[in-house]
């Protein structure tokens, strides 16, 4: 009988003549990574799932979250920031992956973020308006800015002791912030990221309603031809760090409710050092104080000498006060005297603007917990001078 040789059969004809070869060609690896979306644990009835070749990635994305219960990062800095049982380390896991390791939405940390951000500016800024209830808009959002800005919160994010690694993938320990120098997905906070052709245009002069309405949350103005990818590498770097933060607080908010969330955001956030007189920077201070003694029909302010020394040397100082009839409003020191005029006006000044009930004020959401006093509403101010 003649030999025949193996290479003159195809691979479908020696799959034929097997029987149940089809069944083969169509059984999928047994090890398949598998993408699950729940901050909890994998169910079970998905980890026996199987998913097509072809819809399976070919780079490695840093989710899914299977190996965060064996990450001892990720267990000391759940331990570090004191938080819940309730808080699953799948939670935290997800909070450390951005959207520019992974642009899926159902993996990154941009929901838990964009909660966390509106959870957070809400309480520091009626924080602000109860302490300070006279501070001028553009010195309000600054403020803000200085609790819950992206570069406040980065600094937070690193006293935690979080740390980032060289480059997102599977392989990366899941307790390390996984971002990369791309600003093609970033943590948009702000619903409709639109301007008018209005406000396009450079001779525009934005107003309080514009930084109300259609700004971000801090009073910038929004660009339609802004494009992510035109920041520098440091403030993409501070975006992934204070989106950490912000996700965090959205998970402390998902998991454990309100009052968790509110005294998470008092402990790490308010809690920072903060004085708003820096803030301030007056262009015309003599012609804001006397209109604001016009408004409040206080006598017009007087500039009285009260010490001098040096006056024939070469570095006199002149300490001037300003006196709006018997009351004294605001003193400063300077070379000359008007110098020193000029400064008790801005100190006058800066008296009035920072004026607070005191550091244990209340704030609206206050009234939401049981059993607390009637309210009883704030000062509230008519408005900046100018």
């Amino acid at each position: 009988m003649k030999k025949l040789r193996s290479s003159q059969w195809s691979s479908r004809q020696l799959l034929q003549a097997r029987s149940g070869a089809a069944s083969v060609t169509s059984r999928q690896p047994f090890l398949q990574p598998i993408r699950c979306q729940s901050s909890a644990a994998i169910a079970p009835d998905i980890k026996d799932r199987t998913i097509p070749e072809e819809s399976t990635p070919r780079f490695t994305l840093p989710s899914p979250h299977e190996r965060s219960l064996q990450s001892a990062k990720l267990a000391a800095l759940h331990a570090r920031l004191a938080l819940s049982n309730k808080i699953p380390l799948q939670t935290i896991a997800r909070a450390l992956i951005t959207p520019s390791a992974d642009a899926n939405g159902s993996f990154n940390n941009s929901n838990l973020a964009f909660l966390g951000s509106t959870i957070t500016n809400y309480h520091v800024l009626e924080y602000l308006v109860c302490k300070w209830p006279r501070l001028p808009m553009v010195i309000l959002y600054e403020a803000l800015r200085a609790y819950a800005g992206q570069e406040s919160l980065q600094q937070v994010a690193r006293r935690w002791g979080v740390g980032a690694a060289a480059a997102p993938g599977e392989e990366v320990d899941p307790g390390l912030l996984q971002w990369q120098p791309s600003g093609e997905h970033l943590v948009n906070t702000r619903w409709g990221y639109v301007r008018s052709e209005v406000q396009q245009n450079s001779s525009y002069r934005r107003g309080v309603s514009s930084r109300i309405v259609l700004d971000d949350a801090f009073g910038d103005a929004l660009s339609k031809s802004e494009n992510a990818g035109q920041q520098g590498y440091e403030a993409l770097q501070n975006d992934a760090f204070g989106s950490f933060v912000q996700a965090v607080v959205g998970s402390v908010y998902t998991h454990c409710g309100r009052e968790a969330a509110k005294s998470f955001i008092s402990s790490h956030i308010l809690s920072r050092q903060f004085d708003p007189s820096t803030l301030f920077q007056f262009q015309l201070p003599t012609r804001e104080l006397a209109m604001l003694c016009a408004r409040e029909g206080f006598e017009a302010p007087v500039a009285r000498l009260e010490s001098e020394t040096g006056r024939m040397s070469r570095t006199p100082v002149y300490v001037v006060g300003i006196y709006s009839g018997k009351e004294k409003m605001g003193e400063g020191a300077g070379p000359s005297l008007d110098i020193a005029r000029r400064k008790a006006s801005m100190n006058a000044l800066k008296a009035w603007y920072l004026y607070s009930p005191g550091n244990k004020v209340r704030v609206p959401s206050d009234m939401m917990e049981e059993g607390v006093k009637p309210w009883k509403a704030p000062h509230i101010d008519i408005g900046e001078i100018i």
